[in-house]
């Protein structure tokens, strides 16, 4: 069932902050999620050496001051990032050029936004059609268990696609905060992008041929809220999965932690530095790169005490074009692990089934290879 066919969702939609802010003591049924899946019940990883009792961890942290002002990226800095993409499939990124200002007023202004009264937010309710506007599910499964969490999705790249008139009026700033954040970590992405490839041994643009190059790829962002939560040990603000596009960026929030990423059977929450992104890979990139790079799982718990904000910026492929893995990274050692699949087609997926962990990547996996089932398994999990 193609999204692009919806204009629905398949029940009428409740706001989840409108339920927090009743002060109801328990959630909806819709919202509890299975035993297994609960953060109360999923033991957390500390790093080694630290006291196991504590469940924060500190995901590499790539510093870009030099390549900033040299325009180049070291040995060094290189290994890092390597490192930080083979073995976390995360880190966190400082002296970005962002600006710290434009990095606050943005989170700020959506904020604002979300505290609106409901029935000025409804005026941008979106629809499965393109996601586009003020959202509180993703997936179309009738009677799926719902996360704990409201959002608004927009387009940003390329400029054919965007349609800054379903963007929010209010806050007044928030348009033009919307295309100078954009225009900015745009930018911050596609300075990663080329220290990424030049990490695999690669030339500066060879991510970027890979998914479209030049003004090809599409940009989107999504700002999430997350609101008080009564049985935050039953819900989550969303549920397990990884990104399906290529990198995301994340701004979050300075002072809630919510952010947590599987490493192995264990899920660890992620301390964020102050004025620092967190940037992960998604499927796109470990099917380019033949799963040497890696999409982690990652989800999203909720507390009673305080609410939460994010912002997740996606640079994605070119929509039709046939992403799989790159020549230059398939040897007879290492055959090609996965089939071809158009970026739209593979965003469809995850946008009719919700957030599913890896599932829609295994599905790609091509099991007629010299490698073993349980070694495909592992470089998928």
């Amino acid at each position: 069932m193609m999204t692009s066919r919806l204009r629905s969702w398949p029940e009428p939609i409740v706001r989840v902050q409108t339920l927090s802010e009743s002060g109801i003591p328990r959630i909806p049924e819709r919202y509890v999620k299975p035993p297994s899946e609960r953060p109360s019940l999923i033991p957390n990883l500390a790093p080694r050496g630290r006291d196991r009792t504590r469940d924060s961890i500190n995901i590499p942290v790539i510093d870009l001051a030099d390549i900033m002002s040299s325009g180049d990226g070291s040995t060094l800095l290189l290994e890092h990032i390597s490192y930080a993409c083979r073995e976390w499939g995360f880190f966190q990124v400082v002296n970005h050029g962002v600006s710290d200002e434009l990095m606050g007023a943005a989170r700020e202004a959506w904020r604002e936004f979300f505290r609106l009264p409901v029935e000025a937010k409804q005026e941008y309710a979106n629809d499965p059609s393109t996601y586009e506007g003020y959202g509180s599910r993703i997936g179309v499964e009738r009677e799926a268990t719902l996360d704990w969490s409201d959002y608004f999705f927009l387009y940003h790249s390329p400029g054919s696609v965007r349609n800054p008139s379903k963007w929010p009026a209010h806050p007044p700033s928030l348009r033009e905060l919307i295309l100078e954040y954009g225009k900015e970590v745009t930018e911050l992405c596609k300075r990663l992008l080329s220290l990424i490839s030049r990490s695999l041994g690669c030339e500066a643009d060879f991510l970027e041929r890979a998914f479209g190059g030049g003004e090809e790829f599409g940009a989107c962002l999504r700002a999430n809220f997350y609101p008080k939560c009564p049985q935050p040990d039953l819900a989550l603000g969303l549920s397990a999965h990884s990104d399906p596009g290529f990198l995301t960026i994340l701004l979050p929030d300075p002072h809630v932690a919510g952010l947590q990423v599987r490493q192995g059977d264990h899920w660890a929450t992620v301390e964020p530095i102050p004025n620092a992104f967190i940037v992960n890979v998604g499927d796109q990139m470990q099917v380019v790169t033949n799963a040497i790079y890696r999409s982690v799982e990652h989800r999203v718990i909720v507390n009673s005490a305080k609410e939460r904000i994010s912002l997740a910026f996606f640079y994605n492929p070119k929509s039709d074009l046939l992403i799989q893995p790159a020549q230059e990274l398939v040897t007879e050692d290492r055959p090609a692990l996965y089939s071809p699949m158009t970026y739209e087609e593979y965003r469809t997926y995850i946008r009719t089934k919700g957030p599913r962990g890896k599932s829609q990547l295994q599905s790609l996996v091509r099991l007629a290879t010299k490698k073993s089932t349980p070694e495909l398994l592992r470089l998928n999990k």
